[in-house]
């Protein structure tokens, strides 16, 4: 586990590592560039670089926490790719199931596969799953998130490389919106943020504006409308005893 910089978690938990790039969202991944890092760096779990692994000894991790977090799961990969097992999915939604003291926040670009086995794996309300959707051609993903057993479901449009105008956001709970950081983002236009943020205001969807992206997104902010928009679903959670 590690404490997070992003702004909607609290710190990360990586029970896989390693992934491969499927739409334009993935053409700067911020984790292939941080397990290069991590390999050069000696560190035994990305020994194997950006390669899909799953890690036996993570799922012992959530065990060990004394308070409540929110936990981003696979910050550094995408638990429902074709190269994880569905038995370790199963094992991952097991240890989830099993701490409801914590929030587990589940991203996934896998959106055809996460409705196929969704049927088959137990939800509870601490695990929040959702779809990364960075413009229309990937708008589907949607759909397919709508449709599983999910009790809260969110939307990652980071990095939006386009406009959203016309979302669907029937069942969802949460939606992110941030644009893209790096040696050479994509320009993200507040007209779509502003439309997107509107969406949700109809909708009654809680709207979360991560940053503006940019070469030096620290300095560009978070700032929208005059203001920073930090609204989550509601957290319900049982303690432990």
């Amino acid at each position: 586990m590690a404490k997070s910089s992003i702004e909607w978690t609290e710190m990360t938990w990586n029970p896989t590592t390693g992934c491969s790039k499927i739409s334009q969202g993935c053409k700067f991944c911020y984790a292939e560039i941080m397990s290069k890092r991590l390999q050069a760096m000696g560190i035994e779990k990305y020994k194997d670089n950006f390669m899909v692994r799953t890690h036996e000894e993570a799922l012992k991790t959530p065990y060990t926490w004394k308070k409540s977090k929110v936990v981003f799961v696979n910050s550094m990969s995408d638990l429902f790719h074709k190269s994880v097992p569905f038995e370790f999915i199963q094992k991952v939604f097991t240890v989830m199931r099993e701490n409801p003291q914590h929030v587990f926040q589940v991203l996934t670009k896998r959106a055809e596969r996460l409705l196929e086995l969704s049927p088959k794996l137990k939800w509870s309300h601490n695990i929040w799953m959702g779809v990364s959707v960075e413009d229309q051609r990937v708008e589907s993903r949607i759909d397919c998130l709508r449709k599983t057993d999910a009790k809260v479901k969110f939307l990652s449009l980071e990095p939006l490389i386009g406009p959203l105008s016309k979302l669907n956001l029937e069942k969802m709970d949460w939606v992110i919106v941030g644009g893209e950081s790096g040696r050479k983002p994509r320009p993200m236009k507040s007209e779509w943020v502003l439309d997107i943020q509107e969406q949700c205001e109809q909708s009654e969807v809680a709207f979360f504006f991560k940053q503006w992206g940019g070469k030096n997104k620290k300095k560009n902010g978070r700032v929208l409308n005059g203001k920073t928009y930090d609204e989550m679903p509601e957290i319900e959670l049982q303690l432990s005893v």
